[in-house]
């Protein structure tokens, strides 16, 4: 079964993006081995663009350790997607038996060191959301993608 890790800066605090988040891990154990690792929100001690660079570089170590191999980036500069498109890129993804590996940045993006190594960046959309609420349509997202490749109903 292919392993697909969500790496996400920051912790989900409301409790309605949880039970969605929540809900759509629940139905993809049929389709794969899915989990979310977390990594801590870098606190900024203001906002100055030098302070939010710190505080990126300081995530951004997180995320590398976590990603460990290949991975990929949300970023909104990234390729856009279809579902179906997506859904054919999770397909290759599982064809080559490796271990699909996504990650979301914080409030604030990603650092151009995450970004460059990084084997490519994804964009769902041009419009910038909530990292939170990204998560949830992330999740949703991969779960219409097996939908998809698998022909069930749910998508339409």
């Amino acid at each position: 079964m292919i392993k697909i890790n969500l790496i996400a800066v920051g912790r989900v605090k409301e409790g309605y993006f949880s039970q969605g988040i929540d809900e759509y891990a629940k139905r993809l154990k049929k389709y794969c081995d899915f989990k979310i690792t977390e990594i801590k929100e870098e606190n900024l001690r203001g906002e100055s663009p030098a302070e939010i660079a710190r505080a990126l570089e300081g995530e951004g170590a997180e995320i590398m350790k976590a990603a460990g191999g290949e991975f990929y980036v949300f970023a909104i500069e990234g390729k856009q997607f279809s579902s179906e498109e997506f859904a054919k890129f999770i397909s290759y993804k599982i064809d080559e038996g490796k271990e699909i590996r996504l990650v979301i940045g914080s409030s604030h993006g990603l650092s151009n060191e995450v970004k460059k190594a990084a084997a490519g960046k994804i964009s769902f959309s041009k419009m910038t959301l909530p990292h939170t609420l990204f998560r949830l349509v992330c999740c949703e997202q991969i779960y219409r993608a097996f939908t998809i490749i698998g022909g069930a109903t749910y998508h339409k």
